[in-house]
């Protein structure tokens, strides 16, 4: 089997060598996969809950070990990681209640009883991007295995060190051999396998969505389900009523956490004419702020770009003429860019509608609320976004008018486990976590039962 290495993006040292599967090695694991199923779909679900019960408890007891395994391979910040890894954890833990809550319903039918029951599609195919190895991954795999699905996860080429941890410690926990499996390799290879491979039941892809249409694609053929989570370019909306000072003061961590490598950054923010040069003093301060140095560094609040390549094509967004201010990081080895703002006045201009995916973010101004909806909705991504004012009538008809599948007010909360997460438009197709994700991995089943005989 040939290797590929991993490379440290903060230090650029390699770090670790591991095997690129060929189409062969992915259509073994599909093939045991398969055959895996045929158990773990009929394992008892109070069983079937225990055993993703003690999966948690495993993970819980190397979230240290997951962490720096997540900072040396990703660059994420230690706390960051921390957090990621215990996020993991939790997954585990709240769908580790669904087996036995998988209910189907009894609807009232003439001459007989009718059924409803919630089956396991069958082996799952996960890709899972570079920017968030840990949690992608188990919003994919952990309501999968629940549903009594098998999985089948290939990692992104760059950030596999975590995935195959994962699936070691699933096996610690009981989770029976080939029930979860881990593939490393290309996307040419492993990813395109799982696609057009029609013992694969389902796709859950998180990534560009460039690649994403071209998956739906050819999952067509087989009509093969499909969970997309795609691009975003998502905006910070600040009304002249908001609270000015939290909404500067937080405006940094909407768009730069994990250095803007995240789906959901709120990388456009649209800020009311009036209140426009008040908002920019203090932004500049709170950018300024930010600390971007080794992700190691417990005070480490943003650390390196994934790669050498993908830092070339962020700073091609950056325009000198166009930049207002920008942060600090540190200079040398490593792939690093300070947190970046341009004050654009162009609504047609790349920078505000294209999904840059780093630490930069375009400033500009809006009228009133009518121009402020119309200019959050002049993308062709609607995934997340951020709305900020007191006035709570506001407040709900912004959030009404904004198309977008995760808003939040007063705050950048995107993503929580027990809450559906999904986008609009080229944003993506289907709704991953809360408490309905298990209808992604199930397909439902009506049986009448005839009385009148």
């Amino acid at each position: 089997m040939s290797t590929h290495q991993v490379i440290n993006p903060a230090t650029e040292a390699v770090i670790a060598t591991v095997p690129a599967a060929s189409e062969q090695d992915t259509k073994d694991a599909i093939a045991r996969s398969a055959e895996a199923f045929k158990t773990w779909r009929n394992v008892a679900p109070g069983e079937r809950a225990r055993l993703l019960r003690s999966f948690a408890q495993v993970v819980e007891a190397n979230i240290p070990l997951l962490a720096k395994l997540e900072v040396e391979n990703s660059g994420h910040t230690i706390s960051n990681a921390t957090w990621e890894a215990g996020n993991v954890r939790d997954v585990l833990n709240y769908y580790a209640g669904a087996p036995e809550r998988n209910f189907g319903k009894q609807i009232p039918v003439a001459n007989g009883v009718d059924i409803t029951f919630r089956e396991a599609i069958g082996v799952v195919g996960i890709i899972v991007p570079w920017n968030f190895p840990m949690p992608i991954a188990g919003w994919g795999f952990a309501p999968a295995l629940a549903a009594g699905c098998t999985v089948v996860m290939k990692p992104a080429e760059v950030t596999p060190l975590t995935a195959m941890k994962l699936a070691e410690l699933a096996l610690v926990a009981g989770i029976p051999q080939d029930v979860f499996q881990v593939v490393t390799g290309s996307g040419r290879v492993v990813g395109e396998t799982l696609v057009q491979d029609p013992r694969v039941a389902k796709i859950v892809f998180t990534g560009s969505t460039e690649v994403g249409t071209s998956i739906m694609a050819k999952c067509a053929p087989n009509v093969k389900r499909v969970t997309l989570e795609l691009g975003g370019k998502s905006a910070n909306v600040i009304f002249e009523d908001a609270d000015l000072a939290k909404a500067a003061a937080s405006a940094p961590y909407g768009v730069f956490d994990n250095a803007g490598q995240d789906c959901c950054a709120r990388s456009r923010i649209l800020v009311q004419e009036s209140i426009y040069e008040k908002f920019m003093e203090q932004f500049e301060v709170a950018v300024k702020n930010v600390k971007v140095a080794d992700p190691t560094l417990d005070s480490t609040e943003m650390g390196p770009l994934i790669t050498a390549a993908h830092k070339k094509s962020v700073e091609s967004y950056i325009d000198e003429s166009l930049v207002a201010f920008r942060g600090t990081a540190p200079t040398g080895t490593g792939f690093w860019i300070p947190p970046t703002v341009l004050a654009i006045t162009d609504r047609k201009h790349r920078a505000l509608s294209e999904e840059i995916f780093g630490p930069v973010v375009a400033v500009t101004t809006f009228k009133d609320e009518a121009d402020a909806i119309e200019l959050a909705n002049a993308s062709e991504y609607g995934l997340s976004g951020s709305i900020w004012t007191n006035n709570s009538a506001r407040a709900f008809r912004v959030a009404r008018g904004i198309e977008s599948g995760n808003l939040s007010v007063n705050s950048h909360s995107s993503v929580r486990y027990w809450t559906p997460f999904g986008g609009f438009k080229k944003s993506g197709l289907g709704r991953e976590l809360g408490p309905d994700a298990l209808h992604a991995f199930t397909e439902e089943k009506n049986v009448f039962f005839n009385t009148d005989i």
